[in-house]
């Protein structure tokens, strides 16, 4: 019987000492990048995507921690980190590529619904008559483009023939004001916010106001392909998010003031073929897809 009870102890409070361990490998920790700048305020919509779907799936799942890795550092190597088998970064997101999608395992839902593939150009002032004068993807090969080392969708321009002049991100607005290339396209996203942290600095800065150019390019979340069971979870969390209509809620949150003062509506589209597309992409799913309206 004293033996019994002494059992019976033993196994309580290795179970009691075992909980916490229990409970702490039922959190799901995920990494993301912190971004190529200090302060990276760009990708704010897709970092409160992330969370919610997490959340989405707390019921499910566990609990999560959801936090910004603690270095710097360019798309490249971030993308070169998460591919190691012992990765610190456990998901980020950008725009798809046949190649990624071979390296990565990756989620087929557009995290802007494709809004990113619409571009309003930052420009200096000067040359805004330099730019009336564009009405086809054949008139951009009378300008040059800025665009960042290797980005996704520098070979889409090029693919026309469109000349691109490629730098560092932070550098970009510079080279523009030194007038190193015509104009900078900048997701209808994102301008905004850019141009009124570089105005100060740059004030030959400006908005274009006419054009708007367009390619399918949708940005993804890319996981390791070993983080299968993260990969579902976050999945499951965006289509919960899609159908109570919270990823909708985060797209306006972030982007509809936007829309709206650009004016998307009333531009002059330039549509652009983007023939590197992976063949498995939604194309024709349009709940995905943002898709302005006259």
């Amino acid at each position: 019987m004293n033996l019994l009870r002494l059992i019976l102890r033993s196994s309580l409070l290795i179970y009691l000492i075992l909980i916490p361990v229990i409970a702490k490998a039922t959190v799901t920790k995920v990494i993301y990048s912190a971004g190529e700048v200090q302060n990276e305020t760009r990708f704010s919509d897709v970092i409160e995507i992330l969370c919610t779907a997490l959340e989405k799936t707390r019921s499910r799942y566990g609990d999560y921690e959801c936090i910004a890795d603690t270095q710097i550092m360019p798309k490249k190597r971030v993308l070169q980190e998460l591919e190691k088998s012992e990765h610190n970064i456990n998901v980020t997101w950008n725009p798809t590529s046949a190649e990624l999608e071979q390296r990565f395992s990756t989620i087929r839902f557009p995290l802007r619904k494709g809004l990113l593939g619409y571009r309003v150009l930052l420009i200096n002032k000067e040359n805004q008559e330099k730019f009336n004068q564009i009405k086809t993807p054949e008139d951009l090969k009378k300008v040059s483009l800025g665009q960042g080392v290797d980005w996704n969708d520098n070979a889409i321009y090029e693919n026309y023939g469109i000349r691109v002049i490629q730098g560092k991100y932070a550098q970009l607005f510079k080279m523009l004001t030194a007038n190193r290339f015509d104009g900078f396209p900048r997701g209808v996203g994102e301008i905004l916010n850019e141009y009124e942290k570089n105005k100060d600095r740059n004030p030959e800065l400006t908005i274009e106001k006419n054009l708007l150019i367009y390619y399918p390019f949708p940005y993804y979340f890319f996981f390791n392909k070993q983080d299968t069971a993260l990969r579902d979870r976050i999945e499951a969390g965006l289509r919960i998010m899609q159908k109570d209509g919270s990823f909708d809620a985060i797209f306006n949150k972030y982007h509809q003031d936007a829309i709206n003062k650009l004016n998307l509506k009333g531009r002059n589209v330039i549509r652009l073929n983007n023939p590197f597309l992976p063949k498995d992409t939604p194309i024709n799913d349009m709940k995905l897809w943002y898709v302005p309206t006259r």
